[in-house]
């Protein structure tokens, strides 16, 4: 598991300029698809070889221009409990607020590491002003101007340094790890305690590294996987569990920790906003996929009219990616919990599946010649070859062309959809690089 930053202060003091900082680096490799411009709050940062997430608390409440103190000390105490890093920002124009001393009193009381970072120390004069936050009782201010980047290299090494020492986990690299994740109420615990029943001798725990997730082998009905399970399933928090974006926080580790997410809507709610973050978190770790709509057996009208009529609201709310498996069900009553894991463990064997470089070229090079790349500018693109890149996480592909800089996002997609109508990739997303030949 992964370390986890969060970036906390209040409004104004430049918390999403500090996020785009950070992550910005990984922006040119993270395609901006559709739909994931909502996800400015959550991103992944590298810094001397090690690779962490970071939130923005921020970012998560709606309207973000009237927050009261309440907001802010929930998303402080939301930091508190999920982060291993906590970032502090204040503002050196502005000095000393009563709120920023609300806040350094909840962080005070933290074992956490919280680093206090001055921002928009954008010239000398001000690195002198930085001195009165000492007052906050929180350490040295890290002086950094996130507009122009100044500082920024000590406060990342600063950063990096407080991550805990991650102890190896003995986990077995072939057994599929699956997660279960979804909004609050969706009945994720019901579904965890459905598959591992009262049953606990066949469970065996694996404590990872990090007090929030833990590792459960799983070994019955000639399943064997590990079920990825964060603190969130077993312990009901101090903070209101009804907030919607902490539920959001609390899947990024165990998306992150999983090959196969197991996404949990609600049937008598159908796919709601908070759904679809969870779901663009899949996406953007490109995570296995399958969607169980649970509570199915509250619904009235069972009729297949009604199921094709969700599936189909599913679909086009999670598109472009619509190749994944979706099953109607009931934690409650068991129904169809073994398809769930039957499902994963299909998904699972898609993601690791190779296609042999002749069968790709034989299927997919009369396909592309039916139907070429449009001619741009009266130059004919051609592809001549096709490979399957080794040991990626999901399957990826090198189409070679000539001119490939003329290839667009239209054409990858149809010939992603060939590639599913060929072979199984159901649940997988799967990497389609065109390079020069």
């Amino acid at each position: 598991m992964g370390n986890l930053v969060a970036i906390v202060g209040r409004p104004n003091v430049g918390k999403s300029t500090l996020f785009n900082r950070l992550t910005k680096t990984r922006q040119a490799i993270v395609n901006e698809e559709a739909g994931t411009t909502r996800d400015r709050q959550y991103g992944k940062s590298e810094w001397l070889g090690k690779e962490f997430s970071v939130v923005d608390t921020g970012g998560w409440i709606v309207n973000s221009d009237d927050i009261f103190e309440e907001e802010i000390r929930k998303q402080v105490l939301m930091a508190v409990d999920e982060a291993d890093v906590i970032l502090f920002v204040v503002d050196v124009a502005n000095g000393v607020t009563d709120l920023d001393m609300e806040v350094a009193a909840i962080l005070r009381r933290t074992k956490k590491p919280v680093l206090l970072i001055a921002n928009k120390t954008d010239n000398n004069e001000l690195l002198y002003s930085a001195s009165e936050f000492y007052s906050l009782g929180i350490g040295d201010p890290c002086c950094v101007s996130a507009m122009t980047g100044s500082g920024t290299g000590d406060m990342m090494d600063l950063i990096v340094s407080k991550f805990k020492k991650e102890s190896e986990e003995i986990l077995d690299d072939d057994i599929p790890r699956f997660a279960v994740v979804g909004r609050p109420n969706a009945g994720k615990s019901s579904i965890v305690n459905a598959f591992i029943g009262e049953d606990r001798n066949i469970v065996t725990e694996i404590a990872g590294t990090t007090r929030d997730s833990i590792y459960t082998r799983y070994n019955k009905f000639g399943f064997d996987f590990y079920l990825v399970d964060t603190a969130g399933i077993r312990k009901k928090n101090k903070v209101n569990e009804d907030l919607e974006y902490y539920s959001v926080i609390r899947s990024i580790r165990s998306i992150e920790g999983a090959d196969v997410c197991i996404l949990m809507l609600d049937a008598t709610r159908g796919v709601e906003s908070q759904d679809l973050n969870i779901f663009s978190l899949i996406q953007r770790n490109s995570k296995g996929l399958v969607v169980i709509v649970n509570k199915w057996d509250l619904v009235e009208d069972k009729t297949v009219k009604v199921m094709k009529t969700f599936e189909d609201a599913i679909r086009s709310r999670f598109a472009p990616f619509v190749d994944f498996p979706i099953i109607f069900g009931s934690a409650l009553t068991k129904q169809r919990i073994l398809k769930v894991l039957e499902e994963a463990r299909y998904v699972y064997e898609n993601r690791v599946r190779r296609i042999p470089t002749a069968r790709l070229n034989e299927e997919m090079l009369p396909l592309i010649e039916a139907y070429p790349p449009p001619a741009i500018k009266g130059k004919y693109i051609k592809i001549k070859y096709i490979t399957q890149l080794p040991n990626t996480q999901i399957p990826s592909f090198v189409y070679f062309a000539n001119l490939p800089q003329y290839i667009k996002e239209p054409y990858k997609r149809f010939l992603e959809n060939k590639m599913r109508e060929k072979w199984n990739l159901k649940g997988t997303p799967i990497n389609i690089f065109i390079r020069q030949k």
